[in-house]
């Protein structure tokens, strides 16, 4: 019997790892330059089938972070799009935006901001002052999420949390160095 389970369970890991690699691949093919999405955004998939693109998120973002992504996007044209190096999200507390989408393409996670993660933070140590006796902390100050995030050690320097990071990109656009010390990526699909 243990081999008849052994080869059942080697066929659902088998099977269920064919079927991510298939909708990654979809996923390549259907958006193949990643964009930011508001918080809240089911997979990129599911989100270009389910939004309308209405525009209701981007009426209520209270610091206009939201835009519709140009003609140039392909099949994501006219969804909601955030550039953090324009205009970051601002981490509101009640998730405004994905509270206004009705069609599921944004949803508000059960644990709030604590599973969100638009992007990936990154931190340049030769661009940063800190690193180079200046002190700052500007980054941390400016952090909406604040020390879950991104705090500052005993020497003055910033120190990342990616578990904690949301990914909204306040630090970036906070950042007194030219380009900012700070970088945010798309985040990858799992």
């Amino acid at each position: 019997m243990a081999g008849a389970s052994d080869r059942r369970g080697f066929f659902v890991t088998a099977f269920g790892r064919l079927a991510r690699e298939v909708s990654e691949r979809a996923a390549r093919r259907v958006t193949p330059q990643r964009t930011f999405r508001p918080p809240g955004a089911v997979e990129e998939i599911a989100f270009l089938t389910s939004c309308t693109r209405c525009g209701d998120c981007i009426d209520v973002c209270p610091v206009h972070a939201i835009f519709k992504a140009p003609p140039e996007a392909g099949l994501a044209a006219a969804t909601p799009v955030i550039d953090p190096a324009v205009q970051a999200c601002v981490v509101c507390e009640d998730m405004p935006c994905a509270r206004a989408c009705e069609t599921g393409a944004l949803v508000v996670p059960r644990d709030g901001w604590r599973s969100v993660h638009m992007g990936t933070l990154s931190l340049d140590p030769e661009r940063c002052i800190a690193f180079h006796g200046v002190a700052c902390g500007v980054c941390a100050r400016a952090c909406p999420v604040g020390e879950r995030a991104l705090t500052i050690d005993a020497g003055g320097r910033p120190v990342l949390r990616p578990e904690g990071c949301v990914g909204c990109g306040v630090c970036v656009t906070a950042c007194v160095t030219a380009p900012s010390s700070l970088a945010l990526a798309i985040m990858e699909v799992a």
